[in-house]
Order: structure tokens, then sequence, then C-alpha cells
């Protein structure tokens, strides 16, 4: 492992992209600490700290973990990149129900590009509304904050404030949009992941800290929960993140069989290789998915008072509340597998090039046989992303822990954080033995989520 880091900065190619990554992703962290004009961020740091040490947290300080705190701090990339990931997942949906977007989708790069522009629009759009929203909010906290605002005035009051906001807000947004391209093409991993994966990492201070002064184990008479709890959390950890990568790299290997060809005086197929069916199939989208479609109720009672009763019943760490998004990662989880895997497709490619399945007639068997399989490894995957996801919760609860410490030991955080980490590594592992380098690994290759 420390051979394989030390031999990254031999090759200059690899080396040169490490550092132009390194380079925007610090150029990204220092526009989270850029003010937006007109807000008093100290009152919203404040109500951010009251909601981090709720048990259960709550939705903004999940979304302040992926905005890397610039939502806390009510910074020019407060949005983050969220806008453009909820762009990117409904063009990914509407081209599988839309003949004109799933005809441009195989059309090669000039259908990608076209697509990419659209969802580009779409990120505009999302952060214009959005920005808007959060500046309604900021200007009445106690809607959205509910009884953490208190009477503190966040904001001043009038159109221009909005649009001041509005603006800056979205500008931010398609600035990060640009950073995750860029390191794309020029850099190493994927831009966008990458961001989110360093605005999930800023916030691991913080939680240490709260850590210590929870634990305090040099002044016990600080102490609010023992010592051994932290060696048990510390152990839990090591479990679920190792949980985690198990799923994250489990696959169902499908044989398929390739029928030999005679094409003049030359021999064609006849090789055997596998369809890789992977148990998390649709990786964090079904989390994204749950929360956003709970917050909705939540946000809508915190604007109209007559619905304050529903904002409270759906309430993070709430035992409805845990066992709809429960339910929800499970729908999701089934509802992204059927879009984004269509196993007739498959069977019909594979017939297509002379390719079978061993014991399974080609065709509509073939469809049947792999549609039953991943429905069968769906569920598995469903119900383990469902207890990864509800365990920060669990534990705050069971523990008594504020939620700022408990959200590095599951949900989307923890499953991102991997994700990338490994996709990363591949990339640069890939690097270095396409140089004749050692790997990460003396024996096998490390493989991705893709």
């Amino acid at each position: 492992m420390l051979s394989a880091l030390t031999n990254t900065f031999k090759i200059p190619e690899l080396r040169k992209r490490i550092f132009f990554t390194l380079s925007l992703l610090v150029v990204y962290r220092i526009g989270c600490y850029i003010p937006t004009p007109g807000i008093n961020s100290q009152a919203l740091q404040d109500i951010f700290t009251r909601l981090a040490q709720q048990r259960g947290g709550n939705i903004f300080s999940m979304m302040d973990i992926f905005s890397g705190g610039a939502i806390s701090n009510a910074t020019i990339f407060a949005l983050g990149i969220m806008p453009y990931i909820s762009a990117s997942i409904i063009m990914q949906l509407l081209t599988a129900v839309i003949p004109f977007l799933e005809k441009l989708s195989k059309e090669g790069e000039v259908g990608r590009k076209k697509i990419n522009q659209y969802t580009r629009y779409a990120t505009v759009g999302l952060g214009l509304f959005q920005g808007y929203m959060i500046s309604v909010g900021l200007q009445n906290p106690g809607s959205i904050f509910g009884a953490a605002a208190g009477d503190m005035q966040i904001a001043p009051s009038g159109l221009a404030f909005r649009l001041l906001t509005m603006m800056t807000l979205t500008a931010g947004t398609v600035f990060i949009m640009w950073l995750g391209e860029q390191i794309d093409e020029r850099g190493i991993g994927n831009g966008i992941s990458l961001v989110i994966t360093v605005s999930i990492i800023s916030r691991a201070p913080a939680a240490l800290i709260d850590a210590w002064n929870v634990f305090s184990p040099l002044d016990p008479e600080k102490q609010t929960q023992p010592l051994g709890l932290l060696l048990v959390m510390m152990v839990l950890f090591v479990g679920v993140v190792a949980a985690v990568i198990l799923i994250t790299q489990g696959q169902r290997q499908i044989p398929v069989q390739y029928a030999k060809r005679i094409v003049g005086r030359k021999m064609y197929g006849g090789q055997r290789t596998y369809i890789p069916l992977r148990v998390n199939q649709a990786g964090v989208i079904p989390i994204i998915f749950a929360s956003a479609l709970l917050m909705f109720p939540g946000t809508l009672g915190g604007f109209i008072p007559r619905l304050q009763w529903l904002s409270n019943l759906l309430a993070p760490g709430s035992l409805l509340y845990s066992l709809l998004y429960v339910l929800c990662i499970i729908f999701f989880c089934y509802f992204y597998t059927a879009i984004t895997f269509n196993p007739v497709d498959v069977a019909d490619n594979m017939r297509k090039y002379g390719g079978f399945i061993p014991g399974i007639r080609p065709g509509k068997n073939t469809a049947e046989y792999l549609d039953r399989v991943m429905t069968r490894i769906t569920l598995s995957g469903a119900i383990f992303l469902a207890g990864i996801a509800i365990l920060p919760t669990l534990i705050s609860g069971r523990f008594n822990l504020p939620f700022n410490i408990t959200q590095f030991f599951g949900g989307t955080s923890l499953l991102i954080l991997v994700g990338v980490m490994l996709d990363t590594m591949r990339q640069v592992e890939s690097h270095l033995l396409m140089r004749h380098y050692d790997g990460f690994m003396k024996k096998g290759k490390l493989k991705g989520r893709f």
C-alpha cells in the first residue's frame, strides 16, 4: 500500500492530475467560507448548532453535511451541488420514459452531450427555485427551523434580498458544477463525487470535537457518556465500514457462454464470460429519494401553520418517520433498479452476439431468469441499505448522542465516502498497472462501484 502511494508521484501525468484535483478542491473549500451578502451568519450558525445536538438529527443538518458547512455559514456555495445531482437524477428518470430522450441516449457521444446540456439547464432552473425558497426561509426562520430559530433575525426583508440570494446561490452551484467537470477532464476521480466527499470529510473535525466533549477522557467530571461506550462505537464503526465495502463491491456473476462462429478461415467466439449483477445496483439514490420525499411534508408544515402537526408527526427520529424511511428506501431500490437494468435488452443483446446462459434458453427465458435473480439480490441490497440509512438515528436515540457524531456511522455520507474512495483508488491503480507498477493490492485488482 505505501509503495503504491509512493509510486503515484513517480508518474508525471498522474502526479499532475492529482495536484490539479487537489487545487480545485481547495478552491471549492475557500468558496465555502465566502458569505452571502445580507445574512447574519452567526445567528444561522447558532441555529444549526442546536439542530446538530438533536437526537435523530434534522433534515437541515443532513443537508449541511453535503455542503461542507456552507448552509450553516450561509456562503455562496450554500446550495452545493445538490441541484445538479437532482437534475441528473430527473434526466435519468425521464430518459427511461420519454422516447425522445431515450433515442438521444443511444446516439453515442453526441446524444450524451445533448443530455448533459439539458441537465445543466435544469440545474440552473432548480438552483433559482431552491435559492428563492432559501431566501424566503431565511427571512422567516421560524417557518423552516421551528423552535430552534427562536426569535432570531437572519436576513432583511424585501424582494431585493431574495433576487440577490437567488442569483448568488445559483451562480455558486454552476461554478461548483464547472469545477467538477474540470476534475473529470483533467484530474483524477469523479469531480462531483469528490466535491461531496470533501464536504463530508470537512465535517469530521467538528464531530471529533463533539465526541471529545461528550466522552471527556481527561476530565471524568464532564463526562456525559462512559468511555466503554466509546470503545463500542469505534468497533461498530470499523464493522459498519467493512460491511459497506462488502455490499458496495458485492455482485452476482451470471456465467455467459458465446457460441463459436467460423468466418472465412477464422473462428470467432467460444469464450466464456459473465454478467456482473450488483447487490446494490441503485447506490445511494434510494436514500436521496426517500429523504427528499419525507422532507416535503415537514417543509410544507413549516410554511403552513395548519399543517404543523404533519411536520411534528414526520420529524426525523420519530417512529413513523423511521418506518416510512425504511419502506421508501426499499421501494426506490426496486424502482431505480428497474429503470437502470432492463433484462429484456440484456437478453436481446446476448442473443444478437451469440451468447447464452448455460442451462437457460435464449430470449424470453433468459430475460425472466435475469429478472428473477435481480429481484432476489435487490431485496438483500435494499434491506442492507435501509439498515445503514437508519443506523445513525438508532444510535443517536439509543445512546443519547448528538446526530453530529452518529452521522458518520451510516447513512448517505458513509456510503458516498466508501464508494468514492474505491472509485478514486481504482483509477489511480489503473494508471499504476498501465505503467507496470504494483497496485494497492498484491493479489487481484481493486474494483470500483461501476
